[in-house]
C-alpha cells in the first residue's frame, strides 16, 4: 500500500474540496441585488446579502480554509489555535485552546472550518469560545472528513448546519478517524515534534 505523502498535493486537494463545499454552502445564502456597469452598459446581478466570516482552526485547517476564501473573497477571517491532548492512562481526549482572534460575529454567517470531525470536542471548544465574539446569525461547520461520533457530539451540543466531504464510522482507540486521512496538520505542512 502506498501512503499519500505529498504534502502539495495535500494541500492542493483540500484548497479544492473548500471551493466546492464553499459554492455549495453559497447557494443556501440570501442576496441581494446589485448593478454591474461595464464600458458597454449596465447589468443586473446579484451578490451575497450577508456578512460571512470564517473561521479556521489552525494549522490542520489553511489549506481548506483557503477554497472558503477563493470564494467568498470579501468575507472576515477568525482564527483558532487549538490542539488534542491525550491522556494516555484512560485515553481521554482533552483539547487545548491557546489562541482565538475574531472580528464582531453578530448578525453575521459564521462558517468555521476544519478538515477533519474526529471527536467534535475542538469543534464545538471553538464554537463556544468564537460566540464570545457575538451572536451569529447562522453557524455552518464544514470538514473533509467526519466520523459518526463526531457528528453525533457536534450536532448534541451545537446549532449549526453541518458540511462533510464523507463520514466514517469509525473512531480508533486515540480518537482518529478510520480509515480517515491522517493528521491533516502533518500531510500539509510536515510533522511537528
Amino acid at each position: 500500500v502506498k501512503i499519500q505523502k505529498d504534502s502539495y498535493k495535500f494541500r492542493k486537494n483540500l484548497e479544492k474540496l473548500g471551493w466546492f463545499l464553499g459554492y455549495e454552502i453559497s447557494k443556501t445564502l440570501q442576496y441581494k441585488p446589485h448593478v454591474v456597469q461595464t464600458p458597454l452598459g449596465t447589468s443586473q446581478t446579484s451578490i451575497i446579502k450577508d456578512d460571512i466570516v470564517l473561521a479556521t482552526i489552525l494549522r490542520a485547517g489553511l489549506p481548506f480554509y483557503q477554497g472558503f476564501v477563493n470564494i467568498f473573497e470579501h468575507a472576515e477571517s477568525a482564527f483558532i489555535g487549538a490542539y488534542r491532548q491525550e491522556n494516555n492512562k484512560d485515553l481521554e481526549i482533552n483539547v487545548n485552546l491557546e489562541y482565538l482572534a475574531s472580528p464582531n460575529l453578530d448578525g453575521k454567517v459564521l462558517i468555521l472550518i476544519d478538515p477533519m470531525l474526529a471527536t467534535g470536542k475542538s469543534l464545538v471548544l471553538a464554537i463556544q469560545n468564537l460566540l464570545n465574539s457575538g451572536k451569529p446569525k447562522q453557524i455552518h461547520v464544514v470538514a473533509a472528513i467526519a466520523s459518526e461520533p463526531g457528528v453525533k457530539y457536534l450536532k448534541e451540543n451545537i446549532d449549526c448546519e453541518l458540511w462533510v466531504g464523507a463520514v466514517d464510522s469509525i473512531l480508533n482507540a486515540k480518537s482518529y478517524i478510520v480509515p480517515g486521512l491522517g493528521d491533516a496538520g502533518d500531510l500539509s505542512f510536515g510533522e511537528k515534534l
